[in-house]
């Protein structure tokens, strides 16, 4: 009971942050269709902005944690603004030529993080509060794990409320479903794609500050989640949030049994041909959006 206690919130807590990884992709990937490779540049700025706000404006690690996550997200996204704006606007009926683009930007901005930080990794202290784990059925759990769980479901919940209930979420969701329609509508679709790119960036940025409680920085950081927040998007539907939960959660709980049993290598490769498998059943993803077409 204890290993599968301990196995579980280990799923859980790598699940949780694949889901803050993918959360930003799901807008500008699942619902955008730019495959947006700078993703994990941005997860890094997030890490980056954590270490800079602890060294030169908040030495009090109790609450720059907290302005980390606002100051991330801010960075983030207007550096997912600046890209859309430079590049990605110009390409929106291109996909493949975004993957290149992005690819290239991410690269560019990981050598400007080795120059501004330097090469070596850099630590950011987790505060005070977060010291210390649970005991739960015998199964030793971090605090931040816990919290980096309940960040994801916060962010989750603000994005489909946001979504649902904003007249900004609306618009949205009406430039994804018929861009032209919208626009003879009188919504503004460079406003949306603006305001769309500007949450999914600052997402990646969320995620970036919750990477610093679990491992160091570096200029490398969020590069090894890109490729599996992309898997999680996909399997779980383009566009689709719920299902960017279940596939992030599965993935993550996927990933801690089988690799208990097994080693991470071999994990790694069970969980992908499990992926396959699931894409050649749904290949949509488990949903998809509902319409009248025919075709």
């Amino acid at each position: 009971m204890e290993t599968l206690i301990g196995q579980t919130f280990t799923g859980l807590s790598l699940g949780s942050i694949l889901l803050l990884a993918a959360l930003g992709l799901t807008l500008t990937f699942g619902q955008m269709g730019v495959i947006n490779m700078a993703h994990g540049a941005f997860i890094m700025a997030g890490s980056y902005t954590a270490y800079t706000v602890q060294e030169h404006l908040v030495s009090n690690t109790d609450v720059s944690l907290i302005v980390s996550l606002f100051i991330g997200f801010i960075v983030a996204g207007l550096m997912g603004v600046l890209l859309e704006v430079t590049l990605i606007r110009r390409m929106y009926d291109r996909p493949l030529d975004t993957l290149l683009v992005t690819f290239g930007v991410g690269l560019v901005l990981q050598q400007l993080a080795r120059d501004i930080f330097g090469a070596p990794a850099v630590y950011v202290d987790a505060p005070g509060w977060l010291d210390g784990s649970y005991d739960i059925l015998g199964a030793v759990v971090p605090k931040t794990r816990i919290f980096i769980l309940v960040l994801a479901l916060v962010c989750v919940c603000a994005v489909a409320a946001a979504m649902r209930y904003t007249a900004a979420g609306r618009r949205i969701r009406a430039v994804v479903q018929h861009r032209d329609l919208a626009e003879t509508s009188g919504i503004s679709s460079r406003s949306t794609d603006i305001t769309t790119f500007f949450v999914g960036s600052g997402l990646a940025g969320v995620a970036g500050v919750a990477l610093t409680l679990i491992g160091s920085t570096s200029a490398n950081t969020g590069t090894s989640y890109l490729v599996d927040a992309f898997l999680v998007v996909v399997l779980g539907g383009l566009g689709q949030i719920k299902g960017a939960v279940i596939a992030a959660f599965a993935l993550g709980l996927l990933n801690s049994f089988i690799e208990y049993s097994t080693t991470a290598s071999v994990a790694k490769v069970i969980v992908f041909v499990i992926i396959v498998i699931a894409l050649q059943v749904k290949p949509q993803g488990l949903f998809t959006v509902r319409t009248r077409s025919l075709v």
